[in-house]
């Protein structure tokens, strides 16, 4: 597993986002934010779907991947894993379609 670059070597934030949802998730948000060097490396990131109506711990957390802590993780309604790293994009990309199923899940959920 890769570990994640110090802290202090965390580049330019490049991206910061923050998507806020609408009906049926009203109180649910998007987070991302992604630190790259100067020849773009990323070296720090930061995903999440919030939504406290779906789950209290965590800050309302329900899914997230950061490298916080000096290593790639998941987390998953209040839980932590550690997470193998190939690249960034790879990543978002998983998680994206990871949020898109618990959107699906969520909404036969409440059908």
């Amino acid at each position: 597993m890769a570990k994640a670059p110090p802290t202090g070597s965390s580049g330019q934030k490049v991206i910061d986002e923050r998507i806020a949802l609408k009906r049926p998730r009203r109180g649910a948000s998007l987070r991302e934010e992604v630190w790259q060097t100067s020849r773009g490396e990323v070296t720090r990131y930061n995903l999440a779907y919030i939504n406290p109506l779906v789950c209290v711990a965590d800050n309302g957390r329900v899914l997230g991947y950061d490298n916080n802590h000096g290593y790639h993780h998941r987390h998953f309604m209040g839980e932590v894993e550690a997470i193998p790293f190939g690249d960034y994009e790879s990543l978002a990309a998983r998680f994206y379609q990871e949020v898109q199923d618990l959107w699906r899940r969520e909404d036969e959920e409440t059908s």
